[in-house]
């Protein structure tokens, strides 16, 4: 699954490379089948979806760990690979949520930006259901201003949007089957619309990142490895989960996500669910 030179050329002048099949059909399909398996258990703690769902369950810590995607994500970043978060993105039929135009960067406190996004389907995303769109080429800008709005139906930390007008008209909809992938870079500007139609649409986006990035933001980070090696130590090791669910995985998420918080809600007191 390395990428061909045209495709990491692509990537650079672009900020994004779709479709990207890393998962058979029926992979996904399974996965699928677990997420809602767990969904109606009612022993997700809160937020566990949202933020850093691989410390819990072991089937999403396959996912991350998949050498399919491992191996595209390579060609972006290098052979040495950290997890910094993970975040199920779901909107059920006929939802008004929905992902305002913005980079992914803004908050996050990391530096460098050699860091990219990697976006994994689990069902069908589709212009019908709310996919995906990116605006091609704007991850060469600077972090544009953003402006926090909480909105009840932004699927985003701080419901941010940016805050200046962004031409529509070069958009491009990225749509998927489930199993494929697309790898966004966390600068490009990107977002989706609301889902009005009875097909349920639902997406795994992973941050992966180089060892040699860094959090600036003055708070202690975390992060997992999950290939090569880490030859900096700038961000504290996560725990794998043994089971899903288990107690100890659930402690340890709540210790990493309560850290992870403080940082991309920091000079906010309101709304600290991701």
């Amino acid at each position: 699954m390395a990428l061909a030179p045209q495709s990491v050329g692509q990537y650079a002048q672009d900020g994004y490379l779709s479709p990207i099949r890393v998962l058979s059909r029926a992979q996904a399909e399974d996965y699928r089948r677990r997420l809602e398996a767990v969904e109606a258990s009612g022993r997700l703690p809160e937020g566990g979806l949202r933020s850093k769902s691989n410390l819990l369950l072991t089937w999403v810590d396959e996912i991350v760990r998949h050498p399919n995607v491992l191996d595209a994500v390579a060609g972006l970043i290098g052979p040495d690979i950290l997890v910094w978060g993970t975040s199920f993105f779901i909107k059920e039929p006929r939802n008004k949520s929905f992902v305002a135009w913005h980079q992914d960067l803004t908050y996050w406190g990391l530096e460098p930006d050699t860091i990219v996004t990697a976006w994994i389907a689990l069902s069908e995303s589709l212009s019908e259901n709310g996919a995906m769109r990116v605006i091609p080429g704007t991850h060469t800008s600077t972090i544009i201003p953003h402006r926090d709005t909480f909105s009840p139906d932004s699927l985003l930390s701080r419901g941010q949007e940016i805050s200046v007008d962004v031409d529509e008209g070069k958009a491009v909809t990225l749509e998927l089957d489930p199993g494929e992938m697309s790898l966004h870079h966390v600068k490009l500007i990107h977002g989706s619309e609301p889902n009005p139609s009875g097909k349920r649409r639902i997406g795994l986006a992973i941050r992966y990142l180089p060892p040699h990035v860094r959090q600036t933001a003055g708070m202690v980070d975390s992060a997992m490895l999950v290939r090569g090696v880490d030859a900096f130590g700038h961000f504290q090791p996560e725990q794998r989960p043994l089971g899903d669910l288990s107690e100890a995985a659930i402690a340890h998420h709540a210790e990493i996500v309560g850290a992870s918080k403080r940082i991309l809600m920091r000079g906010k007191g309101v709304r600290a669910a991701m």
